[in-house]
């Protein structure tokens, strides 16, 4: 009998044993980088132009290959840039009055840079312009603008460059202004520009990722804005803008389409 209770002792002393290793072997093997473990994709927020170099960059842009058309030829202009994950870096605006650009485009700026980033991958780049005509009724994005709502804590008057830094904004526009930023093959965040047509919104937003080193690299296709009127056909085509130029050259103007009501310079002259 006592020889039989000394042996489970023994085993139950060597089984507490093995157990006590191998939970101490799993502990350390938890404080260790797993193999499989994904690396960071980005830097966050050091990625991106901060609030200095986003302002030289916005108001280099309309001296840059060009005219760039529009209302005010993009020198009126807010931009907003966030990182990877969505969170805003940083905010500039052309002027040194804030308020002499559109108050509105404080927050469509911030909008257009997430709607870039968000539904942009690291192989493929969806520029704002390119949600247009996916997004109108009868298409398969009909109401996507009615996703990711921007947050009410990032709004703010004009004059205000810092709040909402560091939050996830959101906000969801389709039409041109915003582009998806790149180093490499990895993508690093969104653009928003936002103050002229949609058009040169485009266009400068265009300029400024090329001035700061962000185009997506040759693999990922295309997100330049496509225009009904002067492009092949395509899926992404939109109607022209009022003076709309690429690359510093005229396309044309936006025109009536089947079904709008002419305005009263190009109605017919009454009957005599």
């Amino acid at each position: 009998m006592r020889t039989r209770v000394l042996l489970g002792l023994a085993l139950l002393a060597s089984f507490g044993s093995s157990a006590c290793g191998a939970g101490g072997s799993s502990a350390r093997d938890e404080s260790q980088p797993s193999s499989t473990s994904t690396p960071p994709r980005s830097k966050g927020c050091d990625d991106v132009p901060n609030a200095s170099d986003l302002k030289k960059l916005l108001q280099a842009a309309p001296a840059q290959n060009g005219d760039a058309g529009g209302l005010n030829h993009g020198k009126f202009m807010w931009a907003a840039v966030v990182n990877r994950n969505g969170e805003l870096c940083a905010l500039a605006v052309s002027t040194d009055d804030g308020a002499a650009t559109w108050p509105g485009s404080r927050g469509i700026a911030i909008a257009k840079a997430s709607t870039a980033n968000a539904f942009s991958s690291d192989t493929s780049a969806l520029s704002t312009a390119r949600l247009y005509t996916l997004s109108l009724p009868g298409h398969s994005l009909w109401s996507i603008a009615n996703g990711n709502p921007l947050n009410a804590e990032c709004l703010a008057p004009a004059t205000d460059l810092k709040t909402g830094i560091g939050k996830v904004c959101g906000g969801t526009i389709a039409f041109g202004g915003g582009l998806a930023l790149y180093k490499g093959q990895t993508r690093v965040g969104g653009l928003g520009v936002s103050g002229d047509t949609s058009c040169t919104d485009h266009e400068i937003a265009k300029r400024m990722r090329q001035g700061g080193g962000l185009t997506p690299p040759a693999s990922v296709p295309s997100d330049d804005i496509v225009y009904r009127s002067a492009d092949p056909a395509s899926l992404f085509a939109q109607p022209l803008c009022p003076n709309t130029f690429r690359d510093g050259k005229k396309v044309g103007d936006e025109g009536f389409i089947e079904g709008d009501n002419p305005s009263p310079s190009a109605a017919a002259p009454p009957a005599r």
